[in-house]
């Protein structure tokens, strides 16, 4: 039974039992910031297991994509451990327990396949229970389970918990005896190997406390609302239905290993075998390849690109490791755009989206390729002389400043040095690596201070410093002040005496109130006039902890060290930045009252008018949350609360429950920023003296810049209400042209798009339909080629390839079977000729294989295997030839 049908009766048999059916949830974690990748089918009803929220259904029953990430590095060495998997499960939110849990697992796994079940004998099944679960005994003999195949197991076996405080309580698994050439007799407990575990029904019973140790946190007693949580493995499953015996033989997995075998002349040994000491390499590599190459097709289906950081990294490295291990098996070209297609094929079925959008997908994973193949080939030979080097000189360890070259230089990964060392019989002085990579991170850091100062000689602003001691600001209480000059410096950190019309120069004050840039709050700009001269502010920046430096240009007359002058801030600019930045209080604050006060601030960007807020959370913010967001906090400024802000001790501060920032470095006296009783934080910047004093905040936008880490938009104050205004005038046209009433124009243009999205569906079922409708007429018109039926045909211009490819296995499977067939199809699309290639049974007995006849007609180029192939890339006017030559070398075969 394929592992598509395995999915699709578990499904059925549980929304036949009142389950509501939950699509997957996307693989990266959405709920839990402790997570990367959801990795149980679980995950996504914590909340309800928890009792954060109320359950919107009473059963529900769900396949959810699982990765989990911990297997890496295990993947390959044995014929169980794989990264991505499928989990299938039931769950009851306090409607039924263990009574109906288990008759619906027996059910379902007993029943005859024509009846809907799984088909399994009944005399094979075991089931393992928690030891003094005599409830669940008492259940499985009623269904019909001897007591003899029921096992008590003990706390490490058969009971589960979270690891934290919260619901736990027994399990009871199944398993399916495979027969005495896995292992011995005995059950579970003796061989589980031979005894496969399949599935797992979790009875959360009792509740934990606090406690001092994870593992054993003291039982509250029992929940009134006892809830089931069940998994089925659908890989494990897939193996004992389709009698094989590990998960890289099953349909989902098993082309993926032929299509690189077929790459690479290299032979896939099927075996019991579950040990890397018993596993021929090249076993191990094409293991490697099928799992990651599986894995990256469904992450970047969910949304992952690869990156150097978080779930992006994940991707990142199983990608590398599928490319790395099929150039150890030969392969030197890019290997993907051949690999990719094939698990398309194999999840489509399960998960149609990875077809609709391979577009997409394979772009970020060649791309990916691309790029890797570039560094390996860099990499890979100054690591293969290092290793020699090494060697030569009697050494064991690969010095670390050879890796950080790798790394830094090359792009070369650090785990894939060590992966190669170790492979050459060497470690890797990871110390030494770890040494370097924090001292370049301290010059980047340097190198950024150094971008803020212009370049600057930074002895020039501490000779500043030490003159006249600490720049006081003084721009909380004051928009304007007199000062004196202390210093003028070119950007170039030159000291000058005098600068003259035009100049753009360094200068520092005494005091001053303009701002400098911090915090995410933009500098104030303004003018400072000194003597006969006046000079434009430009920028305001803190080049060395004290020393305030304003970066200016000259407008007129000339400007001296030591004369007096007068500051003054652009005010309006000034209270527009103010507004921005008690706004981003508001929407931190709110978004941790809606998220969870794992919603910390990440960055942000205080401008006039406007602001940028980056946060921490696992997962998109929902739109119904955003409007959530911005209704309080225009609730807040209508409360017209005080903003107050004081000076205290760091202690105090967090004893009262304000807010610091993650990595931020703060002294024994803080300042602390409070809304009312509404925001409390440590800030150093400007604000308005009321919440009302904003007037109106309108969130734009919510994305995503990395991984973790989300990005909210927004306008304040003026700049709000001026878009409002325009997004009004759009509405108001729109709804002229729909002759709607305005608030209907939403409704009609998801009609029109709905419209428009169905109309395209109806035209690429129209044009499928117009592909295979001659399918008949054509294996009847079939031409004899000594004694093989031949079908060469061009399908209509433009045809999709999943229809091109479609057309040659419905013009070989209307071939009568004991008939040997070739189908060859070629098809033009974007000035490009491609072929596909349909070989039956028969044909292949007759040693003719599509694979080969596709090389043939391309001379070397194209892919597949012997009963379905293709290739392309010919300008669209070689198509009739591609048929020409794949007619003459059947011909030639026959």
């Amino acid at each position: 039974m394929r592992t598509a049908e395995i999915k699709r009766r578990f499904l059925a048999h549980f929304e036949a039992n009142g389950h509501t059916v939950v699509p997957s949830a996307p693989l990266p974690a959405i709920d839990d910031p402790n997570l990367l990748f959801i990795n149980a089918g679980m995950v996504q009803f914590v909340p309800y297991f928890l009792g954060q929220q109320p359950a919107p259904f009473p059963r529900a029953v769900s396949v959810q994509k699982c990765i989990r990430t911990p297997d890496i590095d295990e993947v390959g060495k044995t014929s169980r451990h794989g990264t991505f998997f499928q989990m299938n499960g039931n769950f009851s939110f306090g409607d039924y327990f263990k009574a109906e849990a288990i008759k619906l697992s027996w059910e379902l796994i007993t029943n005859p396949i024509d009846a809907g079940g799984f088909g399994l004998d009944p005399d094979k099944i075991w089931a393992t229970v928690y030891l003094d679960d005599d409830e669940s005994i008492e259940y499985w003999r009623n269904v019909g389970l001897p007591a003899e195949r029921i096992v008590r197991r003990g706390k490490a076996d058969n009971f589960w918990s979270m690891g934290i405080p919260g619901p736990c309580g027994p399990c009871s698994e199944i398993y399916v005896d495979r027969g005495p050439a896995y292992g011995q007799e005995g059950g579970p407990a003796v061989d589980e190997d031979r005894y496969m575990e399949i599935w797992n029904n979790v009875f959360m019973q009792y509740e934990r406390g606090p406690g001092t140790d994870k593992e054993n946190y003291p039982i509250l007693g029992e929940l009134p609302a006892k809830n089931i949580d069940t998994g089925m493995g659908l890989e494990r499953m897939a193996s004992i239905m389709q009698g094989v015996d590990n998960l890289y033989e099953i349909d989902e997995v098993r082309p993926l290993i032929d299509k690189a075998c077929e790459m690479t002349g290299k032979r896939y040994n099927v075996t019991h075998t579950h040990t890397a000491s018993e596993s021929h390499p090249d076993d191990v590599r094409l293991r490697v390849i099928a799992d990651h190459v599986r894995t990256a097709l469904m992450l970047i289906g969910d949304g992952i690109t690869p990156s150097n950081e978080g779930r992006g990294y994940v991707l990142r490295r199983i990608m590398r490791r599928s490319i790395r291990a099929m150039r150890l098996l030969g392969w030197q070209e890019p290997a993907l755009p051949q690999l990719l297609p094939v698990a398309r094929d194999c999840m489509s079925p399960s998960y149609p989206e990875v077809a609709t959008d391979f577009e997409r997908i394979s772009q970020y994973a060649y791309a990916e390729e691309d790029a890797f193949l570039s560094t390996l080939r860099a990499g890979t030979t100054i690591l293969d002389t290092a290793i020699a080097d090494t060697k030569r000189a009697s050494g064991s360890k690969l010095s670390g400043d050879k890796a950080f070259q790798l790394h830094d230089t090359y792009g070369f990964p650090i785990d894939l040095t060590l992966e190669i060392a170790a492979e050459q019989g060497l470690s890797v002085d990871t110390d030494g690596f770890r040494s370097l990579m924090a001292e370049q991170r301290k010059r980047a850091k340097a190198d950024a201070q150094a971008r803020k100062t212009g370049h600057a000689d930074l002895s020039a602003y501490r000779g500043s410093l030490e003159a006249g001691g600490e720049v006081e600001f003084t721009g909380y209480a004051e928009i304007a002040r007199e000062s004196r000059v202390r210093s003028l410096l070119t950007p170039a950190g030159e000291t000058l005496a005098v600068a003259g019309e035009g100049d753009l120069i360094e200068l520092v004050l005494d005091t001053t109130p303009f701002y400098a840039e911090g915090g995410g709050q933009q500098a104030d700009t303004g003018h400072i006039t000194v003597g006969s001269g006046r000079v434009q502010v430009l920028d305001v920046q803190k080049p060395i902890p004290g020393l305030i430096v304003h970066k200016v240009k000259v407008l007129s007359g000339e400007v001296r060290a030591g004369e007096a002058g007068f500051a003054e801030i652009d005010i309006t600019r000034r209270k527009a930045i103010s507004r921005a930045h008690t706004a981003t209080h508001l929407v931190h604050q709110t978004m941790r009252n809606f998220l969870g006060e794992a919603a910390t601030q990440a960055g942000s960007l205080n401008a006039p008018g406007r602001l940028r807020f980056d946060f921490n959370t696992p997962g998109a913010v929902p739109g119904s949350v955003l409007i959530d967001v911005e209704q309080k906090i225009n609730e807040v400024l209508l409360e017209d609360l005080e903003v107050r802000a004081f000076l205290t001790s760091q202690a105090e501060a967090r004893a009262m429950g304000a807010m610091a920032l993650f990595g931020e470095k703060y002294g024994d006296v803080v300042r602390v920023v409070e809304v009312g009783d509404y925001a409390r934080e440590l800030c150093g910047g400007t604000h308005t003296e009321r919440s009302g004093q904003l007037g109106l905040v309108k969130i734009l936008s919510e994305s995503s810049i990395g991984s973790g880490v989300r990005r909210v938009e927004a306008l304040v104050g003026l700049d709000a209400f001026s878009y409002l205004a325009k997004e009004h005038l759009l509405v108001s046209r729109l709804a002229e042209l729909y002759r709607v009433p305005n608030d209907q124009v939403a409704d009609r243009v998801e009609q029109t798009v709905a419209q428009l999205r169905d109309a395209e569906r109806e035209l690429e079922k129209m044009r499928a339909q117009m592909v295979l409708a001659g399918a008949a007429s054509l294996a009847g018109s079939a031409i004899d080629l000594g004694g093989v039926a031949f079908v060469g045909t061009e399908a209509p211009e433009g045809a999709a390839a999943n229809d091109v490819r479609t057309l040659a296995q419905e013009v070989r499977g209307k071939i009568a079977a004991d008939r040997a067939g070739v189908v060859a199809v070629a098809a033009r699309a974007n000035g490009k000729a491609s072929l596909i290639v349909a070989v039956n049974g028969a044909a292949r007995a007759r040693g003719l294989d599509a694979a080969a006849l596709v090389k043939g007609a391309l001379s070397g180029r194209g892919g597949g295997n012997a009963d379905l192939a293709q290739g392309g890339g010919l300008p669209a006017e070689e198509a009739p030839k591609l048929l020409a030559a794949v007619e003459d070398a059947v011909r030639q075969a026959a």
